[in-house]
């Protein structure tokens, strides 16, 4: 048994697919069913079902696929352990973000980690949530900037910073026409049960912390338009299509002419919590524990909706 094939095993595990699985390792389609069969013929059993529409993993290739992760992962993890102690002095961390943090956030912290850290590499991978637990669970990425609750349970986390949550409406909303005549500091989320909504689409974690905010103010919010996209959302509420909750930081970003009034929402006031996420027992190289150091001391030094975490898991 040879460690590519391991590797290759749990790529195919992963894409469910040959072509893309051989795409994603660089080899022909042919080389990679030859070295899986190979392997299957050394072990005694199946790992994998084929079919015309896709690749099922057998029972046993179930368990080998655990079973080779742990491997892969051990090797990777005395290849980082072994770099450090030889004090390497490059090496790149893959960092997942979600797009309408990272967006934000990331152009702050970059910089600054790149002028102390010159020589490492960081790979930026932006996608949904969601999407990112599950691939910073799978290694596909080393560190992960998400929002709390996580789902996934094979996740720790680094807390960064909270963040409050603020009320986008349209500029000539009766909210903001209150708030000019200073009849008006904060707005309870209750008094927004009737209001149409705009909100960013399934999958993104803003948006079940949207949702889950209205239902504990006692209503079901009237979601009229959805899009993948923050800066997309404030630009409807803005042309008058809806009103959204928006994370200060980003509304105070906004560059859009399109703009919205932000208004505070009443005390205690709504927040999310910033973290770091990686999978637990993964070895962090002393590149990714440069980064998240630099990703808290940049935003430690951020105003306006951000301030030092309360506590860390």
């Amino acid at each position: 048994m040879e460690f590519r094939q391991l590797q290759y095993a749990l790529q195919i595990a992963s894409e469910r697919n040959f072509s893309r699985a051989a795409e994603k390792l660089h080899i022909a389609q042919p080389s990679l069913s030859q070295q899986l069969s190979k392997l299957e013929k050394e072990l005694g059993v199946l790992l994998f079902q084929r079919n015309t529409s896709a690749v099922e993993l057998t029972h046993a290739g179930e368990v080998f696929v655990e079973k080779a992760q742990k491997i892969v992962d051990a090797v990777e993890v005395l290849r980082q352990e072994m770099d450090d102690i030889s004090q390497l002095r490059k090496g790149k961390v893959v960092v997942g973000s979600m797009p309408i943090t990272g967006s934000h956030l990331l152009p702050h912290v970059l910089p600054a980690f790149k002028h102390l850290h010159p020589d490492i590499e960081i790979a930026l991978l932006e996608d949904s949530s969601m999407n990112l637990e599950k691939k910073t669970a799978n290694g596909q990425t080393d560190l992960s900037l998400l929002s709390l609750p996580l789902v996934e349970p094979s996740l720790s986390y680094v807390p960064i910073g909270e963040e409050i949550i603020d009320l986008a409406v349209p500029p000539g909303h009766r909210l903001a026409k209150r708030a000019d005549e200073k009849q008006l500091q904060s707005v309870r989320l209750e008094e927004l049960a009737d209001e149409p909504f705009v909100v960013l689409k399934k999958g993104q974690g803003f948006r079940k912390l949207t949702m889950d905010l209205c239902h504990q103010a006692g209503f079901e919010p009237r979601v009229v338009f959805e899009s993948n996209n923050m800066e997309t959302v404030q630009s409807l509420v803005a042309t008058g299509m809806g009103i959204t909750l928006v994370p200060r930081f980003i509304a105070r970003a906004a560059s859009s002419e399109f703009v919205p009034v932000y208004l505070k929402l009443a005390n205690p006031a709504p927040s999310r919590t910033l973290v770091i996420a990686y999978r637990s027992g993964r070895y962090l190289s002393k590149a990714a524990e440069a980064f998240i150091d630099t990703f808290k001391e940049t935003v430690s030094q951020l105003s306006g909706g951000l301030s030092s975490p309360h506590s860390g898991a």
